[in-house]
């Protein structure tokens, strides 16, 4: 029947489509054919309902909201992993396993070393190739049929690929959502006026634990996929085959993946995804690390529901559970007046966490933080730890609602408060809480860059009179440093070399130490980019301000106050009295004239500040987002929703040695 024949070539193409869009990331048409192609299929199924197919793409978001799950006893439980939270016990478990399989202990195992991703674990059951059914892991045994839900995330097949397939197979896997949708999700959350999600996998779990498959269809999910449960015909010998076997069949398993000789490759492993881990788009908690042949995992055998031929390698946790002792308030650079609970000491991430950012008043309000409260902090990165929300189900009664104060707790002027703005401001120019940040700033690293010159040090300058506004650091002496708290010849020696070190500077460098309110360190780019000297800053005007890339209205406005003020006007000129700084000289050749770059993802060699540095110098711009002006993406490992987009506006993509080889030949 010819219906029933395109129906099958319409439901293979799509299909096709979804897999290249959701897991490769490689289109093969545009979102209108895409779409002309949906529509004709759903229009021959209204026609035809008795034709419609099981592995049809239409029942990703059909199906009637569900009374409630049924329960879903598992073929094969659900195993847990067991834990190793540094080397020492990663070590011990390497040795227990070749304990157990009475290996020769002058010869390496082999293991199989993945991401361990934080997600809600699933378990597919795939019949003859077609997705049949979907369950939670529940308690390992027993868990809930989610098949309407898990039919919507569009990365998971409904029909496997190629054509040998079993004639049934369970694929266990982790079903989760990137940093950046959760980040969107929390804000509509937000607007709504709804609860948010402490962290993506709880998003994901409440996600797929929703009655009705709209809910779940209307939030982009992802899955990854990493083992099997009950199979029935041949089976692979190693994890290695499994996945990329799996790959083949068109499920989306992790691109992080190696077999591993002996502890040693397993350890160089673990550091290696450590240090990417801010770079990936999803959360992950960890590395798995498991015997690679499945001979040798059935030897190994299981200990108190986990299998001992496995573990999981964990990194320092990022949230933890600790107590707010007090809520104090401090003052910005900006006179941004901040909220930080002061807690219960807690080691997150590997550092002992005392205090912890609550952002503004409005944030205390909406997560309803009382003092005296059990609170979820996290700590992601270099992050400022942040408090996530409050345990309310285990208050006492004693906690206390907080107040924000009328008055700046330094210099004890009244505060304002924009009513566009969260936060309450500090707007007294001689604040000494807001000159003591300003000046943290200001030799920070990524402004003046003066080594050595901590916190600490730059509150007791301020203390003592020593330093005023800026140019009084470049007049400080070594006498000055040996009259102050533990410093002696040696150190005072050291941190006023560092000093006349960060005389000579870059003009850009010298925009971001000002502390301008709106003015990053890519902003203060692109303004000096368009400055013949440093003293042309306070000559700038609103009109060459707003043609400048990504500097808008708000930026502009900040800037114009800043450099019309006269104290402003006085403290720069006296500061660039004792500097030497460095102009960068408009480009007006080279392979990139005229061109704009955004850059995204982790390159194999070059860092972002030396990719970003080879653009401009050979005439090219970088700027932050893609837009239709964006004529080349710069994409790394972890590429995420900059890639996305990039493809969609058919942006070309640039891989890092093909962007080495444009500078070398110009094509």
């Amino acid at each position: 029947m010819k219906e029933q024949e395109r129906l099958r070539q319409l439901v293979d193409q799509i299909h096709q489509y979804d897999h290249h869009y959701y897991v490769l990331d490689k289109p093969l048409v545009s979102d209108a054919e895409y779409d002309r192609k949906f529509r004709e299929l759903q229009e021959l199924e209204a026609q035809y309902p008795k034709l419609r197919m099981e592995d049809s793409p239409t029942k990703r978001v059909g199906g009637e909201p569900l009374k409630q799950f049924k329960k879903w006893v598992h073929r094969v439980p659900m195993l847990s992993l067991a834990n190793a939270m540094d080397d020492r016990e990663f070590c011990d478990f390497d040795a227990r396993v070749q304990r157990i399989l009475g290996a020769d202990t002058k010869k390496a195992m082999t293991y199989f070393a993945e991401l361990k991703f934080d997600g809600l674990s699933i378990n597919l059951t795939y019949e003859k190739g077609i997705l049949i059914s979907a369950a939670t892991r529940g308690n390992g045994t027993e868990g809930e049929e989610v098949t309407q839900n898990i039919r919507t995330i569009k990365c998971i097949p409904l029909k496997l690929a190629g054509k040998k397939h079993p004639p049934l197979i369970e694929f266990r896997g982790e079903v989760l959502l990137p940093i950046e949708d959760f980040k969107k999700l929390n804000a509509e959350q937000i607007k709504k006026g709804e609860k948010v999600f402490a962290n993506p996998r709880n998003a994901a779990a409440g996600s797929i634990r929703q009655l009705d498959p709209k809910v779940a269809a209307s939030r982009p999910l992802a899955a990854f996929f990493y083992g099997v449960g009950h199979v029935e015909g041949d089976r692979c010998q190693t994890f290695a085959e499994l996945e990329d076997t799996m790959e083949e069949w068109g499920l989306p398993v992790g691109e992080h993946r190696r077999v591993c000789k002996g502890p040693e490759e397993v350890l160089a492993f673990y550091r290696e995804i450590q240090k990417k881990r801010d770079s990936l788009p999803y959360e992950i908690d960890g590395v798995v690390i498991k015997l690679n042949s499945f001979e040798e995992q059935e030897q190994a055998g299981t200990i108190a529901r986990s299998p001992r031929g496995m573990v999981a390698f964990k990194f320092p946790p990022r949230q933890e559970t600790t107590v707010v002792k007090d809520i104090l308030v401090q003052v910005g650079r900006t006179g941004a007046i901040t909220p930080v609970a002061v807690v219960e000491p807690v080691n997150l991430g590997g550092v002992i966490v005392q205090r912890a950012t609550l952002h503004n008043e409005e944030e205390i309000a909406r997560k309803d933080i009382r003092i005296g409260d059990r609170v979820l902090i996290q700590r992601a990165g270099d992050v400022i730890p942040e408090v996530v929300q409050s345990i309310d189900e285990v208050r006492t009664g004693s906690e206390k609602p907080f107040e924000m104060p009328n008055h700046c707790p330094s210099c004890q002027s009244v505060l304002k408060k924009d009513p566009e703005e969260a936060v309450r401001r500090c707007i007294n120019k001689k604040c000494p809480a807001k000159a003591i940040e300003r000046f943290r700033h200001f030799v920070s690293k990524g402004a003046m860059n003066v080594e050595g010159m901590g916190p600490r040090i730059v509150e007791e300058l301020v203390d003592s009179g020593l330093v005023k506004d800026f140019a009084d650091f470049f007049g400080l002496s070594i006498k000055d440093f040996l009259g102050l708290e533990g410093f002696k010849e040696k150190s005072s020696e050291k941190l006023y070399q560092a000093i006349q070190a960060s005389r000579e500077v870059d003009l850009d460098r010298v925009i971001f130490s000002l502390g301008i309110r709106f003015v990053g360190s890519q902003t203060s780019k692109e303004i000096a980019k368009n400055l013949a000297t440093a003293k042309e800053l306070l000559d700038l005007k609103a009109e060459q301000l707003e043609q400048m890339d990504n500097v808008g209205t708000e930026v502009t406005a900040s800037v114009m106050e800043a450099v019309s003020d006269k104290d402003f006007q006085k403290e720069y000129l006296r500061l660039l009295g004792f500097l030497s700084v460095r102009v960068a000289k408009k480009s007006e050749s080279g392979v990139f004239l005229g061109k704009t770059f955004v850059l995204t993802g982790t390159l194999p060699t070059l860092d972002r500040n030396a990719a970003a540095q080879l653009i401009e110098e050979k005439g090219g711009k970088v700027s932050s987002s893609v837009s239709k002006k964006t004529d080349y993406l710069l994409a790394g490992e972890a590429a995420g929703s900059k890639l996305d987009k990039a493809q969609a506006l058919g942006i070309e993509i640039l891989d890092e040695a093909s962007f080495l080889k444009l500078i070398k030949t110009g094509s």
